[in-house]
């Protein structure tokens, strides 16, 4: 699971050409602290949000994101 958070972390801060608020945090972050560190950060939040929708049972809504600064 691990990995493949990882690989979808890389895959939507290297590769992807749509912009999303998650996009746009670990660009920011990779600016300041590196581009493993963002990708590893980035996949937590992908596994944050993703285990927050099992457990609310609820359909994923693209927009921006609750409780960010």
């Amino acid at each position: 699971m691990r990995a493949a958070l990882y690989a979808a972390a890389n895959a939507m801060m290297m590769r992807s050409v749509a912009s999303s608020e998650i996009k746009s945090w670990g660009l920011r972050l990779m600016r300041r602290k590196g581009r493993r560190r963002a990708v590893v950060a980035v996949a937590r939040k992908l596994a944050v949000i993703m285990h927050r929708i099992w457990a609310d049972n609820t359909e994923f809504r693209h927009g921006k994101m609750e409780g960010t600064v």
